[in-house]
């Protein structure tokens, strides 16, 4: 969305304060005014679907600004308009009634120039690309999908996209799953799966590496062998993708969704415990993921991917017997055995009847827009922005990073990992010894303590310090913007902090 699209509706019952915000904001947004709370109310009955962003009084005679949003939250629509509140108020009740009713922001009066247009311009950024992503994900595959099977097929075919591998990999993940479950209720019933569920099963091993789509293109397609340094972060992927699971609310009691969970979280697991995220051992492992870790190897094992050549059909079979690509659950390798003839033909045989280059394609539409509309893909986008930070930050002096908690990861510049001899993206930094010598334990606890101060949230700051390069102290200034998640006004999390590290002298 450009900003001459952008409408911005002010609530003020002061006059002054209306013309002093219009006045700010009018060379960039489109301004409608309302002088109370009833007239906001009418406005939004008629225009909600409009309107960008809510500049929101909080005092005003007659109906509040706490009214207004109470109102806002029962018709719905502070799910699409965010709202960022005016005020003198700064005691901690009405502001923390405030963020429960779903304010985004605060501005305070007198107001500062620089502070309202960049809160203003942040707050509808986020909401726009918070919106583009939806729409994305409900208007354009659910309305070119509709079935299920084929909804998770797509979804997962973008990490294969992403990935660089055959765009048939997910659909013989899904048919080798089928077959050997087929095999094990033949053998055995001792596990708790029923006829019925295996095909909720083998759809849901479509989605065992979604999580991929959050590791960094460099380790994801790296040709060589991965660093250890790489590895952990490639490990990541795992407990990344139940995690995008557990936050889909509305599909949460769908036994589908508990088996995309367990698959997703449990499929590296080791029938030794030697496996990840959590080191599970025996039928700890859900009967699930184990079914399609055995199926994964199989069909790495017999494609060809960037580090490797293909393997044959049998020599694939005698790796995963003599354990030399993980240790399986006996029954498994029994049921594998019984079915291992077959393989071949039924994967040939249910292979889709789209190509790699149509996958391709559906990938690339769901990220496309609108034939009407002017914009590039989305992808494209997001690429073409990567591309252009990097090429911004190579003109900086100063040392550009960027650094996220959950998973804890700090990613340097290509400039900046040099210059401190450090790989570009560094998993549990903390726990690096050369990181404490460049940083100093001190300054970073120092700094750290003023990082999560809630009170600077949204906000960008200077903060000076020292840091080691090549055996010498260095004055320095590191200025950091943050990142927060206030779902939870009492306790606001810290998510990352980016910023650039300026040497002085």
């Amino acid at each position: 969305m450009n900003n001459e699209h952008a409408k911005i509706l002010i609530v003020d019952d002061d006059a002054m304060n209306r013309a002093v915000l219009s006045d700010l904001l009018c060379d960039e947004y489109e301004i409608i005014e309302g002088k109370d709370g009833d007239e906001a109310i009418q406005i939004l009955e008629e225009k909600a679907n409009e309107i960008t962003l809510v500049l929101l009084d909080m005092v005003m005679p007659g109906r509040d600004g706490l009214e207004v949003l109470e109102v806002m939250n029962k018709k719905g629509w502070i799910k699409g308009t965010p709202v960022v509140m005016i005020s003198a108020e700064t005691s901690s009740t009405p502001v923390s009634k405030a963020f429960s009713l779903g304010v985004t922001d605060f501005i305070y009066r007198p107001f500062d120039q620089m502070v309202v247009q960049h809160r203003v311009r942040n707050t509808i950024s986020l909401y726009v690309k918070q919106k583009q992503l939806s729409e994305l994900v409900t208007n354009k595959i659910y309305e070119r999908t509709r079935n299920s099977d084929m909804l998770i097929s797509i979804l997962s075919h973008i990490v294969e996209f992403r990935n660089g591998e055959s765009g048939q990999h997910v659909l013989h993940i899904n048919t080798i799953t089928d077959i050997i479950l087929h095999a094990l209720l033949k053998r055995t019933s001792q596990y708790n799966i029923k006829e019925e569920d295996i095909s909720s099963i083998a759809t849901a091993s479509s989605m065992h590496d979604i999580g991929k789509i959050t590791i960094p293109g460099e380790i994801l397609n790296k040709p060589g062998r991965l660093t250890a340094e790489e590895f952990k972060i490639m490990k990541q992927h795992s407990m990344n993708g139940a995690k995008m699971l557990e936050g889909m609310d509305f599909f949460k009691n769908e036994p589908l969704m508990k088996y995309a969970y367990e698959i997703c979280r449990w499929h590296h697991e080791r029938w030794d415990g030697r496996g990840y995220p959590d080191g599970l051992k025996g039928d700890e492992i859900p009967i699930t993921a184990q079914v399609v870790s055995i199926a994964d190897v199989y069909d790495a094992l017999t494609s060809e991917r960037c580090y490797k050549k293909a393997f044959s059909h049998e020599k694939a079979l005698e790796m995963i017997r003599n354990n030399e690509c993980g240790v399986f659950n006996p029954l498994l390798l029994e049921s594998l055995n019984d079915v291992a003839d077959r393989l071949p033909k039924e994967m040939n045989n249910r292979t889709s009847r789209l190509s790699d280059s149509d996958f391709e394609k559906i990938a690339r539409s769901i990220f496309e827009k609108d034939e009407k509309d002017s914009d590039n893909l989305f992808l494209q986008k997001y690429t073409n922005e990567h591309k252009k930070s990097l090429y911004f930050a190579s003109f900086l002096k100063g040392i550009v990073f960027e650094y996220t908690y959950d998973p804890s990861m700090l990613r340097l510049s290509p400039q900046s990992a040099k210059l401190f001899a450090l790989p570009q993206t560094m998993v549990e930094p903390e726990k690096n010894n050369t990181f404490w010598d460049i940083f100093g334990r001190d300054n970073w606890d120092a700094f750290a303590k003023l990082l999560h101060d809630p009170q600077l949230s949204n906000d960008s700051f200077v903060f000076n310090s020292v840091i080691l390069i090549k055996g010498k102290k260095k004055p320095c200034i590191i200025k950091v913007h943050q990142t927060w998640n206030r779902i939870d006004p009492d306790n606001p999390q810290l998510v990352s902090v980016c910023g650039c590290i300026e040497l002085l002298g």
